[in-house]
């Protein structure tokens, strides 16, 4: 029985850099030892980005999870598309390149879901072209939880040094104090938790939970969220059993994350977390949808449209999220048993 995981590629804006990073990446040969790649997206798309940067490859145009060859050398895709090239412009998007971006995650959902892919690796799409198809999500991230009815999820961005989970994701910073919750804290913590035992294979994960005010607010001095909102969360998390500790300053908290104090770091707002973690993780951090009933990774950029088609997009984010997707369905099923409760149920 074939052992490597399925992982669906989904191609992303069609005239972002999506076309264009998925050949690049999948010259990496050891990307086929440890995952069965499916590419959905639009096969003309996927071949003349392939042809523009001479990659040999051959494309091979399958109808399902099954029929792929899945050996380096070779591109499987899924075509849910027949996009009229001509009539397309990089970094132009139209109701129909929109409209077919939503199809290939679309898809992806329902064959995880079903057992037939084993994962998904997810190419950067534009929210304003998201709405253009009659998608009203900012993005990936809450499509995905309304397409598997996931009501507790959270944003990680996860490399080789550091990983940051995000409480608040995209709120303006005015917004976040008055967003931040108690149970939205916890939530965040027991998710992170979780998907650090299930997903990453770290049987005891140590937690660090960063404060929302300079000096963890001095005593209530410059603000008291800490004492109000984040420590009942922790001592909730405590009594949970799980490793945690804060809240930390985050001027501090990072340099001693970066060396391996920590497996995670808990932030209260986008900003917070993914600063220093771009700073270390610019070309290989990988966007991880955690709480899901599937694996999801993503690249951490967005589509590019300035450079779109021009061949000089760095595949280094998506190589690293099809590989943390092989190895996260990998983990889950050599290790599949039961889950720590969260959202509602145990599975």
């Amino acid at each position: 029985m074939e052992e490597r995981p399925i992982i669906a590629i989904t191609m992303g804006d069609p005239v972002g850099i999506g076309p264009e990073i998925i050949p690049k990446a999948l010259v990496e040969s050891s990307i086929y030892e440890t995952c069965r790649p499916l590419v959905l997206g639009d096969v003309t798309l996927i071949t003349a980005a392939s042809d523009r940067l001479n990659t040999a490859f051959r494309i091979h145009a399958v109808d399902s999870p099954e029929a792929g060859i899945y050996q380096h050398g070779t591109i499987d895709v899924i075509g849910l598309s027949e996009l009229d090239c001509s009539g397309l412009e990089h970094g132009h998007p139209t109701r129909e390149t929109s409209g077919a971006m939503v199809a290939y995650v679309n898809q992806a959902v329902d064959w995880a879901l079903e057992g037939r892919v084993q994962g998904l690796a997810t190419c950067p799409i534009n929210k304003l072209a998201m709405r253009m198809a009659g998608v009203e999500y900012d993005g990936h991230t809450e499509l995905l939880a309304e397409r598997t009815k996931t009501s507790d999820y959270i944003m990680m961005l996860a490399g080789t040094r550091l990983r940051v989970a995000l409480v608040t994701i995209h709120l303006p910073l005015a917004r976040v104090s008055e967003t931040l919750t108690t149970e939205a804290v916890f939530k965040t913590i027991q998710i992170t938790d979780d998907a650090l035992r299930r997903n990453f294979g770290i049987p005891k994960p140590r937690l660090a939970v960063a404060a929302l005010n300079p000096h963890a607010g001095e005593d209530g001095l410059f603000g008291n969220e800490e004492s109000r909102i984040i420590s009942p969360a922790l001592r909730k998390a405590g009594k949970e059993g799980i490793d945690v500790s804060g809240p930390h300053p985050a001027d501090t908290l990072f340099h001693r994350a970066l060396k391996g104090q920590w497996d995670a770091v808990v932030c209260m707002y986008h900003d917070q977390g993914l600063i220093p973690f771009k700073m270390v993780h610019f070309s290989d951090g990988v966007n991880v949808t955690l709480g899901l009933p599937i694996v999801r990774t993503s690249v951490d950029h967005g589509t590019a449209y300035d450079i779109a088609g021009t061949g000089k997009a760095d595949p280094g984010s998506l190589v690293a999220a099809i590989r943390m997707a092989a190895e996260h369905a990998t983990q889950i099923i050599v290790n599949n048993g039961p889950r720590r409760h969260v959202n509602g149920h145990s599975s």
